[in-house]
């Protein structure tokens, strides 16, 4: 049934105020909490890749990784910003997650946001929050990831439940393009074509929609490696991203063995909240038997499992790499059955948004499901029979959550930033140095580092400058080409033929001249300790190396040895 035109009408005022409010909210995050604090390794990760694609570079043919470079296409909107790079880069990662976290509100409840009264809408700002916790407030491909998928679902169950044929096909390009950003979201994929087949509200299976359907979920696969293909770079590219080391969220499932030695074991958490849905779904089948006693067991029953929920929430601090995430998956699964018994189905939203909690967490260095950590609790939530609040009451609740989970988090993140020193300790503005790091604070080391890069790069000019191993951030924010084929060389994100084509471009750079090179002779976690960096190095210092593929840089490089600051490397000016 369409909606009536006055109906329609007072929709258009709540969609501006959900636009406002996510601006605004993610404004504020990024004012407050994202630009205190700087990672010269990977808070530049995703811009060097954007800024390889502005250059005309092809992804997986000139430049190479173990993953996809969807993001890198992503994140070009970043440039476009009015805002600091770095800034407008946290900027728009928020917007990111306070979507995601919406449209994954929206698939859950199976509602749309411009239906939602005031303690469901406070609840989701607050599971935005939760959800960011002290994760980096930067461009990264698991938010990407979280993000395509989130709205794809989203987009692709209202459309089918709508009818609207422009929300079914958006919503599966999304699906398709999160298998771009990262391999983990390839299982969003299949699910989605669960949904588009099996679907309550799926209409009849016609092959001319279906092909339809199929296109748009093959789109963006099919352009990305099309390209590649036509550049002729297939075989490589298979090899780059096949050949990485596996992870398969090991960690959600060593939850039940690990030690917690020192702290609370959070596996005593979900006793609680079981007992708690396995009484809800007594007292709810039985409901017409139990009668008045029945509700008063229900209602006293789900305060303790919200108060249990929250209680997990702030016992957790925000912690970065905390088991508080996994706990909430846990609680998250306890509360599908509750749900199924409850609305009497499967409950295929729930196992949906599991599922990609672990594809967020097959992750080498973040194996966890935190960005999913709101919606985990507000699943949680959701799943409690009612009676609910008056609107008023329900309003006070929702913003006294927000409020409070606000708090939570600028607490956490003065206490410790992502990566860098306490929020008392960063004292130096970054947009001394350059530009594009306008407005970001750090402490006084990191800030001695990065300039000490400017001021090498104003010593020893040249067209082609890489500082080996950990600063991805040199290109995108001094607007220099990185000749090497890799931005951060680790170890892990050398796969396939990358070691050959890193050794390669040091013999092609050598010949060609107009190079500067540096390497590193501070180690970016005592960056992070806030160690003294050394005002000047010699031009044969040891410097830092992860594998062989360093040393077989310097070997192929003849131009002059050159230090300034704590780098040291060679330096080839234009012939």
């Amino acid at each position: 049934m369409e909606r009536s035109f006055p109906a329609t009408r007072k929709r258009v005022p709540r969609a501006l105020v959900l636009a406002a409010g996510t601006g605004l909210l993610s404004a504020a995050v990024v004012a407050r909490i994202g630009r205190f604090g700087f990672n010269p390794t990977d808070q530049g990760f995703v811009l060097a890749q954007v800024w390889r694609v502005l250059h005309g570079e092809i992804p997986q043919v000139d430049f190479l990784g173990p993953r996809p470079f969807g993001s890198a296409y992503l994140h070009l909107i970043d440039h476009l910003v009015p805002a600091p790079l770095m800034i407008g880069s946290g900027f728009v990662m928020m917007v990111q997650l306070t979507v995601a976290t919406f449209a994954l509100a929206a698939f859950l409840t199976g509602t749309s946001p411009l239906d939602w009264g005031p303690l469901r809408l406070g609840l989701v700002f607050t599971a935005v929050l939760v959800g960011l916790n002290t994760y980096p407030v930067m461009a990264w491909h698991t938010v990407d990831g979280v993000f395509l998928v989130a709205v794809g679902w989203w987009l692709l169950d209202s459309g089918l439940r709508s009818g609207s044929r422009w929300r079914r096909l958006l919503g599966l390009f999304c699906l398709g393009f999160a298998a771009i950003v990262k391999q983990s979201f390839l299982f969003a994929v299949p699910i989605g074509v669960l949904i588009l087949l099996f679907h309550p509200a799926a209409p009849p299976r016609r092959s001319p929609r279906l092909l339809g359907d199929v296109l748009a979920l093959g789109a963006a696969p099919l352009l990305y490696f099309g390209t590649v293909t036509v550049a002729g770079g297939p075989r490589s590219a298979i090899a780059q991203l096949s050949s990485g080391t596996q992870t398969w969220g090991e960690g959600l499932f060593r939850f039940w063995t690990a030690e917690f030695a020192g702290r609370a074991d959070p596996r005593t958490y979900i006793f609680p909240v079981v007992l708690g849905t396995c009484v809800l779904a007594v007292a709810w089948s039985a409901r017409d038997r139990f009668g008045e006693p029945g509700r008063w067991l229900r209602g006293a029953t789900g305060l303790c499992v919200v108060a249990v929920v929250v209680f997990v929430v702030a016992d957790g601090g925000f912690e970065h790499a905390g088991a508080w995430p996994v706990t909430l998956l846990w609680l998250f699964l306890a509360a599908a059955v509750l749900d199924a018994v409850v609305r009497s189905r499967l409950p295929w939203r729930y196992l949906a948004i599991a599922a990609l909690g672990w594809m967020a967490s097959l992750s080498w260095g973040y194996p966890l499901p935190g960005l999913l950590a709101g919606i985990f609790a507000l699943g949680v939530l959701e799943a409690v029979p009612p009676p609910r609040p008056p609107e008023v009451a329900g309003g006070v609740l929702g913003a006294v959550a927000f409020v409070l989970a606000g708090l939570l988090l600028m607490s956490a993140h003065d206490k410790a930033p992502y990566a860098d020193r306490p929020q008392g300790e960063l004292t130096k503005d970054l947009g001394d140095i350059a530009p594009a790091l306008r407005g970001v604070r750090t402490n006084p080391s990191v800030y001695t580092y990065v300039a000490q890069i400017r001021g090498c790069l104003d010593r020893y000019p040249a067209s082609k400058v890489a500082v080996l191993p950990d600063n991805p951030f040199v290109a995108p924010v001094f607007g220099v080409r990185n000749p090497f084929p890799l931005d951060w060389p680790l170890p892990m994100e050398l796969t396939g033929d990358s070691p050959e084509r890193m050794v390669e471009a040091a013999e092609s750079l050598d010949r060609e001249g107009d190079y500067l090179v540096l390497f590193q002779t501070v180690k970016a976690v005592s960056l992070t300790a806030g160690a003294p960096v050394p005002e000047a190095v010699g031009p044969d210092a040891r410097t830092i190396a992860y594998g062989g593929v360093e040393k077989r840089i310097q070997d192929e490089l003849t131009g002059a040895r050159v230090a300034c600051g704590s780098f040291a490397g060679f330096w080839e000016p234009a012939r």
